[in-house]
């Protein structure tokens, strides 16, 4: 490679055993141009700010598109779901997923050890799955199909209850 323009000198401390490794197989002449070789090859192999700033900003770019697509497809979704009604089984991903949502609309309403019994397993999976349903609900749709009410509310404590504003009820 061909270095044009004016030369600026540079100091760097290396490690003593570094330097004695250098020292062992670079001649002395030859030291300045080896580290200068060693500094080009590396400044090559890092790529430059401003092409992390437009690759940030193209990732951002495609994650907000992929944002606006998932919306839309849940969008459709509504549309196309007894007259504009959400089906709330498009966020379940298996069999205990559905039962938790069949049973919320039964019942609107139960708590974990509740939903665990009827399930046959164990509460702390429940709760996984509930939560996993609303963080996954609320990316999609933009709000939470089920939601948490530790209060009372229709004679529970503590329990998950299905959002019937979007369901449709």
């Amino acid at each position: 490679m061909k270095i044009l323009g004016k030369f600026r000198v540079v100091s760097a401390k290396l490690p003593e055993e570094v330097y004695n490794e250098m020292v062992l197989r670079i001649p002395e002449g030859d030291r300045s141009n080896f580290i200068r070789e060693a500094i080009i090859n590396k400044l090559q192999k890092t790529p430059k700010p401003d092409k992390l700033l437009e690759l940030e900003g193209k990732m951002f770019k495609i994650e907000s598109d992929f944002q606006e697509i998932r919306k839309h497809l849940a969008d459709l979704e509504l549309l196309t779901y007894h007259n504009g009604k959400l089906n709330p089984h498009m966020f379940c991903i298996d069999e205990i997923d559905h039962k938790i949502i069949d049973y919320l609309l039964h019942y609107k309403g139960a708590t974990t050890p509740e939903l665990a019994e009827y399930i046959k397993t164990n509460r702390w999976l429940i709760l996984n799955r509930l939560r996993k349903l609303q963080k996954n609900s609320k990316k999609q749709i933009g709000e939470a199909l089920i939601y948490y009410c530790a209060g009372e509310k229709s004679g529970k404590k503590k329990a998950w209850w299905i959002n019937s504003k979007i369901i449709g009820e």
